[in-house]
């Protein structure tokens, strides 16, 4: 028996509402909740071309959120010297700038790179310019969040994730503590692969 016209729609508008979240049930909402570890997530270089995580696999990675207005823009240096100290042992910094804080890094990446070879001598690999907070995040900042929660989150410039050589994310630190301090030098020392 043919269903009248209201039923009919009624059991359309079921179909809309049950296919779709049976399609989504069990599958990731978010590129954030696919990764695993941060070997799922590829950032932009500054010169444009992928920059896979992956390719950094078996070395320890401090990701830091940078910006070259910022009151903690010296800390450029520090990374410089935690690089150039512990790169032979097997660690990669990756500065990601970012203008999500104070507007403080409005230039583009050609600029941001010159910025930065200038005048903190930055040899260690620089991403193109990226959001880090909220919920237009990175992925790799959208996982990161959900990993360590969000008190870890990048709440300022020089926010830093280290990542263990296996792709894990080990610890967060924020802005104020110093790329060479104790508490971060202690903690790559611990998971570098060539220690």
């Amino acid at each position: 028996m043919p269903l009248s016209p209201a039923k009919s729609f009624l059991a359309a508008l079921v179909l809309c509402i049950a296919v779709p979240a049976a399609a989504e049930e069990g599958a990731p909402t978010s590129d954030a909740q696919a990764g695993e570890s941060a070997h799922d997530f590829t950032l932009t270089a500054i010169d444009g071309a992928p920059m896979p995580l992956k390719g950094y696999a078996g070395k320890t990675l401090l990701v830091v959120n940078t910006a070259s207005l910022c009151g903690f823009t010296d800390q450029y240096s520090g990374l410089q010297a935690l690089y150039a100290a512990y790169q032979d042992k097997g660690l990669v910094v990756i500065g990601v700038p970012s203008n999500d804080f104070g507007g403080q890094e409005p230039g583009g990446a050609g600029r941001i790179k010159e910025f930065c070879e200038t005048n903190f001598n930055v040899r260690f690999p620089l991403a193109d310019k990226t959001v880090v907070r909220g919920d237009a995040a990175h992925p790799f900042y959208l996982w990161a969040r959900e990993m360590l929660g969000a008190d870890n989150a990048p709440k300022w410039n020089f926010h830093k994730y280290l990542v263990g050589p296996d792709g894990s994310l080990l610890a967060a630190f924020p802005s104020s503590v110093e790329p060479m301090s104790d508490r971060i030098k202690a903690a790559i020392e611990d998971t570098l692969p060539g220690a």
